[in-house]
């Protein structure tokens, strides 16, 4: 036993030093990393075999950590991999987040990233010259990390570039700049172009290059970079039917942004390239109607009218599913609507209860003089002065009226709440990203508490279903069953599998609970000409389509109906008056609103103050009467109409005064609409006047009739 151990010991000696003469001789010793400060070295014993250094201006650093003969270093949000020998860039991988940590246990490469106080974490993969990321990477729209690529080019000093660009060949932009720094030999200048192009960068990089590559004078390099941006895009669950907001398509390349420059250039051809490639993936982006409105208006004047009304055609197709088929800026009109109305209610309650209050003043002050005056009675009698409050002189109609004009004083006013916060909720992250899924997206979607239902069961079964977890996603569609959407998505994720015939059944089945559903159709082969499924034909060939829910769906997944928020809010007025996505104003008017509604409705149990026949009439009545139409026959349904006629005429004709405003409704302000306001205004005035005159003839007559004697009271 003893002679076989020393025979084994010596034949490992012998190997170790085979080993070592052969290292020594290939001259492929693998050195150590080590990171001091903001450098990175790679150490032989004593022997620097390479290094690298980085400013601050890229973030924290994590690692590095070697596994075999490849180091890792975490840098801002994106993990670098270099030969441990040379110190050759291997790969580049673009996370999510800032990376916090770097670990190898398990046989793997994991990567912890955080943002907004959002971990994930991913697993690296690859082989020699390629770094990939194992799960789906959804980039969040914060600049910080879709920007770093650009950032980290333009902090290289000019002096710098060639060196920096030869250091760092995986960063584009550095090649761009060295392109840039060779005007005068062409074929340096291509030949960095084309290393630009042949790197792999996530699609908010591809969208920035492209419009640095347009500004340099390389507009077909530009094209193939928005063509890639589109394809990988595609790749990671951007679709074109989920919307997108300003601020998250400014952190994904600020495309739209760049269109207007292109406009204003007047550099039309370039802003075609633009506009296409906004209409195919981002068609549904915050404030696109106006910038289509704006192009086509270009175009006509350029006289390309055909094109003009195509471009107007496509904003028109992009109305369907939202709320009340207005488009997708068409939240902005409702509450502006609702505004509006809520401004001639108030002003209609408000002529009402003036005009109720003048004719009851003189007979409340005979009323109350033996109960200790108007005000003193509230301390000395106050049952007997509430049954005299100024409401209770009027008729059961007119009270009921007020009440009316009261209870959809509310409604309109919780049609502004109600708009506004779906306003807000719509644009929130999780919502207007482009995609759905992500550790980030789950983490934003989670703070938007989602009204259980089938709405917000396909929502979700979406993002399980985007992010691979396929039988997460199963279980959340059939919850939300029978919705067509979550059919639609079910038949996706069998035809996945492999069962192709459930798959169609489910397809079927879907298309006839919605005949208008277009993602069974496409799936079904039927071939609906839509700008998404052709996106879907030509970035996504051979997969099936899957069903996003539209603005109608999404609405009834965050906030719910009119009535859903007004319940809430009424029933919680401290969390409403604290809702910043509402406003304090709308708040306190909701609030203020319900209460008077609140108190005219107890004002319809007061019984009826009998008003003697020669007092019903005072002069004050009968000036307000004359001013405000249909005040003084109240009591009439046709008064009320004429009120209410009077207060919608005054209310839309408010933004002439300067005082107030409806931004949501422009043609309130066109010559035409205040014509027919102003004439509209002048017919309930002369109707008003024919019904004052024989409201006061069969007044004078009932006095005569009653009382004879009594002298007839001076019209002013």
């Amino acid at each position: 036993m003893n002679v076989r151990s020393g025979g084994v010991r010596r034949g490992l000696r012998s190997a170790l030093l085979v080993g070592l003469l052969a290292a020594g001789l290939t001259g492929t010793a693998q050195g150590t990393a080590v990171l001091e400060d903001r450098t990175l070295r790679s150490e032989n014993g004593a022997q620097l075999l390479w290094s690298r250094s980085y400013p601050d201006a890229l973030g924290g650093l994590s690692g590095p950590l070697e596994v075999g003969e490849t180091v890792y270093l975490g840098v801002g949000p994106v993990v670098f991999a270099y030969s441990s020998a040379t110190g050759t860039p291997l790969g580049r991988a673009d996370l999510p987040g800032l990376i916090t940590s770097l670990d190898a246990s398990g046989g793997v490469v994991r990567v912890t990233t955080q943002l907004s106080g959002v971990n994930e974490r991913f697993t690296l993969s690859g082989e020699t010259g390629t770094l990939s990321v194992q799960e789906r990477v959804v980039f969040p729209p914060d600049a910080t990390v879709t920007g770093w690529l650009a950032r980290a080019a333009d902090s290289v000093l000019p002096a710098d570039v060639q060196a920096a660009a030869a250091q760092d060949p995986l960063n584009p932009f550095l090649a761009l700049r060295q392109a840039q720094a060779s005007p005068g030999d062409p074929y340096v200048a291509l030949s960095a172009v084309r290393r630009a192009l042949n790197v792999s960068v996530p699609f908010p990089a591809w969208v920035q290059l492209a419009a640095r590559l347009d500004g340099a004078g390389f507009p077909s390099a530009a094209d193939l970079a928005l063509d890639r941006a589109r394809r990988d895009a595609a790749a990671r669950g951007v679709d074109p039917d989920i919307p997108i907001s300003r601020s998250a398509l400014g952190a994904f390349g600020n495309p739209s942004g760049y269109v207007g420059t292109l406009l204003e250039q007047n550099r039309l051809a370039r802003a075609d390239i633009w506009m296409t490639y906004l209409r195919e993936l981002h068609p549904r982006f915050q404030g696109g109607p106006a910038l289509y409105a704006r192009y086509a208006q270009i175009l006509e004047q350029q006289g390309r009218e055909g094109e003009a009304e195509e471009w107007r055609q496509f904003t028109r197709s992009l109305r369907g599913g939202t709320l009340y088929n207005l488009g997708p800026e068409g939240l902005n009109s409702v509450r502006g609507a609702a505004r509006l109305t809520a401004a001639a209610l108030l002003l209609t309650l408000l002529a009402a209860l003036l005009t109720v209050a003048a004719r009851a003043w003189p007979a409340q002050r005979e009323d109350t003089r033996a109960l200790g005056g108007r005000y003193r009675s509230w301390l000395r009698h106050p049952l007997s002065r509430a049954r005299r409050v100024f409401v209770a002189y009027a008729s059961p109609g007119e009270r009921l009226l007020m009440t009316l004009l009261g209870a959809a004083l509310v409604g309109a006013v919780g049609g502004v709440q109600w708009a506004s916060q779906v306003s807000v909720q719509l644009q929130s992250p999780a919502l207007s990203s482009g995609t759905y899924g992500g550790g980030w997206w789950n983490a934003q979607l989670a703070n938007l508490t989602l009204r259980p239902g089938p709405d917000a069961a396909l929502l979700s079964g979406l993002a399980a279903q985007l992010d691979g977890d396929n039988s997460l996603a199963r279980t959340l569609y059939t919850q939300a069953l029978p919705d067509a959407c979550a059919r639609n998505n079910l038949g996706v994720i069998a035809q996945v599998r492999g069962d192709e015939p459930q798959a169609r059944e489910l397809y079927r089945a879907a298309l006839s609970d919605n005949p208008d559903l277009s993602a069974a159709a496409f799936n079904l082969g039927l071939n609906p000409g839509l700008a998404s499924l052709e996106f879907q034909r030509t970035n996504r060939p051979g997969e099936p389509r899957l069903c996003y829910p539209d603005q109608r769906s999404v609405t009834r997944a965050v906030t719910g109906d009119l009535s859903v928020t007004l319940r809430a809010a009424l029933s919680d007025p401290a969390g409403l008056l604290g809702n910043p996505a509402v406003g304090t104003r709308v708040s306190a008017a909701l609030l203020a609103s319900a209460a008077l509604t609140a108190l005219l409705a107890l004002a319809l149990l007061l019984p009826r103050t009998v008003t003697p026949l020669r007092r019903s009439r005072p002069p004050g009545f009968r000036l307000l009467a004359l001013a405000l139409p249909g005040a003084g026959v109240l009591d009439s349904p046709w008064g009320g109409m004429l009120l209410l006629s009077w207060g919608s005429v005054m209310a839309a004709l408010a933004p002439a005064t300067g005082l107030v405003f409806f931004p949501n409704l422009p043609f309130l302000e066109q010559a035409g609409s205040q014509a027919a306001l102003l004439s509209a205004l002048i017919l309930t005035y002369v109707l008003n006047t024919l019904t004052f005159v024989t409201a006061e003839v069969r007044h004078a007559r009932r006095v005569r009739r009653d009382d004879p004697d009594a002298e007839p009271q001076p019209t002013p």
